[in-house]
C-alpha cells in the first residue's frame, strides 16, 4: 500500500491511496480457496471445483467483496498510522481501478479540533429560583375544576351567554367554495374558549336554540391552509341546543378524581409539579446562559462537513415552517443568500458547543448509565399516550434511536459537571417576574436595559435557537454529531465508501 498526501489544510487532509494489483489477486485467490471448499457446481465433488470454473462463476463477487474489504483495511491503515481522529466518516473515490491492474482511490478525511476548554470556575452566572406561592396553588386547583365543569340543559329557555356550551351545526365557505375541515355536526363550542377563528365565538352570543345565523369572520394571515390565509370565510351556523356549565366544587371528592386521597393531598401534589416546572425553566434559562459564555470563551475550528450537515438540517427545517406558515417573523423581507449566511453561522456555533461539551464530559469521565438511559426512553414512551408499548420496542430494535436518547442525556450531564465548577449566584422571582423575563428573551430583548445594542445582541442570541433547536439550548444536534463520529473513528467493513450524515 502506497499513500501520498495531497491536502493538509486546517482540520482538511486528503490522500492518495494505492493497493498494488498483486496484492489484490493474492486476497482473490485466497477467498475462492474458501469458496472452492462448500461450493456446490454440478458435475464437480465439493472442493474439488477447479479455479477457473470458480472464477467465471464468482469472480465478479469475490473482486467486489475484496476490493470494498482491502478499501476499508487500508483506510484504517492509513488513518491509524498517522493518528488521525476523523470527526465524521472517511470519504472514499475509486479513481482508477481494471482488472489486473492497481487499485487507486481518493481518501478525504476531516479531523476533530483540537480543544483547549476554558477554566470553568471563572464563569458567572445566574439560576433564578422560584417559590410556589400559595395563590398559583390555588389558580392551578382552579384550573383542574375548571376542566372537571360538567354541563346541563337551561332550566328555562334564553340567550347564549358567555361561558355556555352550544351545540351546534356548521358550514363554511370562501368565496362560495367549501373546504375540508369547514364543516360539523353536533359540534360542542364553549362560548369564550376561542376554540375557533377569532370572532367567529363572540357572533353566537345571543342566539336560541333552533335558531340559524351567518357567522362572516377573516382567516388570520398566515395560516395553515395558504388557501385561507387572510381570506374571508362564510358559516351557516344552526344552534341545536344550548347548555350551561356548572362548576365542579373543589374539595375532598375532586382531589380524588385526580388521584390524591384529599384536598389537602392534591394541593401537596400540585404545589410539588409546579415547583418542578420552575425548577425546569430555571435550569433551562441557567443553561442557555451558559452555553452563550461558552460560545464567547472557545473560538476553535469546526470541521466543515459538520457545519454542513447541520445547516442542512436546519435549512431543511426552515423549509419546512415555511411550507406549515410557520416562518420566524425577524427573517421576513431577506433574501434567501442571507438567511443561509445568518444559519449557516447557527449551525456552526451549534456544532462548536457540541464538540466542546462532547470533549468536556469525555475528558472528565461522565457516562450515561443503564438507569438513566432507561429512564430517558420511559419520558419518551409518555409523550405518546396509548402507544407506550410500540413506542418502547421501537427503541430497543433500534440501536441508533438508542443514541438518540443517550446524546442529550450526556450533554445534560456535562451541563451539570460545568455548572458545579462555576460560580452560580442565585437570584429568587416570582412567577410573574420569570415569566415576563421568558417573554423578554423570547422577544430578543433585555430586562434589565432597553438599549437598542442590548436588544441587538439579545435578539442576536435568542436567534440561534431556531424551529429545530430545543428550548433548553441550541447544542444537542452537535453533541449527537460528535458522540456518533468518536464511535465511528475508524470505519467498519463496507462502511470505508460511504459517507454518514451525524
Amino acid at each position: 500500500m502506497q499513500v501520498n498526501e495531497t491536502l493538509n489544510e486546517g482540520l482538511k487532509r486528503e490522500y492518495t491511496v494505492t493497493l498494488a494489483a498483486a496484492e489484490i489477486e493474492d486476497k482473490v485467490q485466497a477467498r475462492l480457496a474458501e469458496v472452492a471448499k462448500t461450493a456446490q457446481i454440478p458435475g464437480f465433488r465439493p472442493g474439488k471445483v477447479p479455479t477457473s470454473v470458480l472464477k467465471q462463476r464468482y469472480g465478479d463477487a469475490v473482486l467486489g467483496e475484496i476490493l470494498q474489504q482491502a478499501v476499508n483495511d487500508a483506510t484504517q491503515q492509513a488513518i491509524a498510522e498517522r493518528g488521525l481522529t476523523p470527526a465524521m466518516q472517511p470519504q472514499v473515490e475509486v479513481t482508477k481501478f481494471e482488472k489486473g491492474e492497481d487499485l487507486e482511490y481518493k481518501l478525504k478525511v476531516e479531523l476533530l479540533p483540537e480543544i483547549a476548554p476554558m477554566d470553568f470556575s471563572t464563569l458567572e452566572l445566574e439560576r433564578v429560583v422560584v417559590e410556589v406561592p400559595g395563590d398559583e396553588v390555588d389558580k392551578a386547583l382552579e384550573r383542574l375544576a375548571q376542566n372537571q365543569r360538567t354541563t346541563k340543559p337551561l332550566e328555562a329557555e334564553r340567550p347564549a351567554a358567555h361561558g355556555d356550551v352550544l351545540v351546534i351545526d356548521f358550514k363554511g365557505t370562501v368565496g362560495g367554495e367549501a373546504f375540508p375541515g369547514m364543516e360539523g355536526e353536533d359540534h360542542h363550542l364553549e362560548l369564550g374558549s376561542n376554540q375557533f377563528i377569532a370572532g367567529f365565538e363572540g357572533q353566537l352570543t345571543g342566539a336560541a336554540k333552533g335558531e340559524q345565523r351567518t357567522v362572516t369572520v377573516t382567516f388570520p394571515e398566515g395560516y395553515a391552509n395558504d388557501q385561507l390565509s387572510n381570506k374571508e370565510a362564510v358559516f351557516e351556523v344552526t344552534v341545536k341546543d344550548i347548555l350551561e356549565t356548572e362548576a365542579t366544587p373543589i374539595d375532598d371528592e375532586m382531589a380524588k378524581t385526580f388521584g390524591a386521597e384529599s384536598l389537602e393531598d392534591l394541593r401537596a401534589k400540585v404545589s410539588e409539579q409546579l415547583g418542578q416546572e420552575f425548577q425546569n425553566l430555571s435550569r433551562a434559562k441557567v443553561k442557555r446562559e451558559l452555553l452563550d459564555k461558552l460560545a464567547e470563551h472557545h473560538d476553535f475550528e469546526v470541521p466543515p462537513g459538520m457545519v454542513e450537515q447541520e445547516f442542512e438540517a436546519i435549512w431543511r427545517q426552515i423549509e419546512a415552517d415555511r411550507e406549515g406558515g410557520r416562518s420566524d417573523p425577524d427573517d421576513e423581507g431577506k433574501d434567501e443568500e442571507t438567511l443561509k449566511q445568518e444559519y449557516r453561522a447557527i449551525a456552526e456555533r451549534r456544532v462548536r458547543l457540541g464538540l466542546l461539551l462532547s470533549d468536556v464530559g469525555q475528558k472528565n469521565g461522565i457516562e450515561v448509565s443503564q438507569d438513566e438511559l432507561n429512564k430517558a426512553l420511559f419520558q419518551e414512551a409518555q409523550r405518546y399516550p396509548g402507544r407506550e408499548r410500540e413506542v418502547i420496542e421501537f427503541f430497543q430494535k433500534n440501536p441508533e434511536a438508542i443514541g438518540n436518547l443517550r446524546g442529550p442525556v450526556f450533554e445534560d450531564k456535562t451541563v451539570d459537571f460545568i455548572l458545579a465548577l462555576a460560580k452560580v449566584e442565585e437570584r429568587k422571582l416570582t412567577p410573574d417576574e420569570l415569566q415576563k423575563e421568558l417573554e423578554a428573551e423570547a422577544a430578543g430583548e433585555t430586562a434589565d436595559s432597553g438599549s437598542d445594542e442590548a436588544k441587538g445582541k439579545a435578539k442576536g442570541k435568542a436567534k440561534k435557537a431556531p424551529a429545530k433547536a430545543a428550548a433548553e439550548g441550541d447544542a444537542k444536534p452537535a453533541a449527537k454529531a460528535a458522540s456518533k463520529s468518536k464511535a465511528k473513528a475508524k470505519p467498519a467493513a463496507g462502511e470505508g465508501a460511504a459517507s454518514e450524515e451525524a
